[in-house]
């Protein structure tokens, strides 16, 4: 493990319409809330970045983050991506002067390499990160795109070694597989890209504890940890009951609360530093 730079805590939300969406391994969304009230309560509990991914434009060809983004960006004071339907050097540039600090790309750079080489000469590579979403099939590895839908045959490593010659500046590998399921993070995938580049690589998909997390960090040679689930859930507590109305709202609607309103984030983080894990403080 590298322990020269603190690990960042990154909570990522994928977003349907403003609303926070949550589903396993990409699939069987659900409707939790408001994304702007989960991102400001995440920004409050001591997040170190937020992570935007808008799933319904990637798939339907929509883009309706541009306000919301800007929305997001008055409120929190730290670093925010954004990613989901990015498919010209226009849609970065809207996406920047919205307020967002980074933009993520997959299903672009996939279908055109050359793409995210021109976006990180006009941009910079500091703001562009590219996401890898894996799948793992009879033991082997490939790439997707399209939000997990549409399996490419090149394997994560390779894949993750091209996108950082072409300039991307950072790495957030998804393991579709563990997504969601809260049984811990694909490590010996996740220890791969990180050994296999150079650039800062965030682990996202399978935090369900904070011992998955310890293990994830101490096991590779990660920047930062993407928190979905173990988030979101716990986070619930902190807003009334709202009947919404649109997309699959029952599990939401439905939900069994607790009276605690645990700061999941700052539980965290004192949890590593326990541990000897630097974390970045306010």
């Amino acid at each position: 493990m590298n322990n020269a730079k603190p690990i960042r805590i990154i909570p990522i939300l994928e977003i349907k319409n403003g609303l926070l969406i949550k589903g396993i391994n990409l699939e069987g969304l659900r409707v939790l809330g408001s994304a702007k009230k989960f991102a400001n309560l995440y920004y409050k509990h001591g997040a170190d970045e937020i992570c935007y991914i808008d799933n319904v434009a990637t798939l339907y060809n929509t883009k309706n983050l541009n306000s919301f983004v800007t929305m997001t960006a008055e409120n929190i004071f730290i670093p925010l991506s954004v990613g989901g339907g990015i498919r010209s050097l226009k849609d970065i540039n809207d996406m920047l002067v919205a307020g967002a600090d980074k933009i993520c790309i997959n299903s672009a750079a996939i279908n055109n390499i050359k793409f995210l080489e021109t976006a990180s000469k006009k941009v910079g590579s500091s703001n562009i990160t590219i996401i890898i979403q894996a799948i793992k099939i009879d033991n082997k590895y490939f790439i997707s795109k399209s939000n997990g839908r549409d399996l490419v045959k090149i394997d994560p490593l390779i894949w993750a070694k091209k996108v950082e010659d072409y300039g991307a500046g950072e790495i957030i590998i998804t393991s579709v597989n563990n997504e969601g399921l809260k049984k811990g993070f694909d490590i010996r995938l996740v220890d791969g890209i990180s050994k296999k580049v150079n650039v800062p690589v965030i682990a996202h998909g399978g935090a369900g504890n904070f011992k998955h997390i310890y293990d994830v960090i101490k096991k590779t040679n990660i920047s930062g940890v993407g928190l979905s689930s173990i988030l979101h859930y716990e986070a619930i507590n902190n807003f009334p009951r709202s009947k919404l109305k649109i997309g699959n709202t029952n599990f939401v609607n439905n939900f069994k609360r607790s009276n605690k309103r645990r700061n999941v984030i700052d539980k965290l983080k004192k949890y590593l530093k326990k541990r000897k894990i630097k974390v970045r403080d306010e």
